[in-house]
């Protein structure tokens, strides 16, 4: 029904910037939120930042400052600015959408994309 991919992951040097996108594609009615989300090689998923359709943002205490997230919604897009990285920033980052579909609210997730931050 609602496919996301990402895209914009790679390898990048401590202090540097990267730019990742997630576009929304499939028949649905509205999206209502799209977050980013991370999972480090033997820890736990979470969440990085979200923006609802109104725009209205939320940032984990770790990125903010450093990250800025924005969507398009004529473009069913999600972006994700990141500034300043460092080796901890390293993850597989996931799109994940709230998405309004036959009338009903769904989940959907993205496949991921992965950021290397090398020191």
């Amino acid at each position: 029904q609602v496919q996301l991919v990402e895209s914009g992951g790679g390898l990048v040097e401590a202090g540097g910037s990267l730019r990742l996108s997630c576009v929304a594609s499939g028949t649905f009615s509205t999206i209502n939120l799209m977050r980013w989300y991370r999972q480090a090689p033997g820890k736990q998923r979470e969440l990085v930042a979200g923006i609802t359709a109104s725009g209205s943002t939320n940032y984990a205490d770790a990125v903010k400052d450093r990250f800025t997230v924005s969507r398009d919604t004529a473009k069913n897009t999600v972006y994700l600015q990141m500034n300043s990285v460092s080796p901890e920033d390293t993850a597989v980052y996931s799109c994940y959408a709230y998405v309004l579909v036959g009338g009903r609210l769904n989940n959907f997730w993205g496949q991921g994309t992965q950021v290397t931050v090398s020191s």
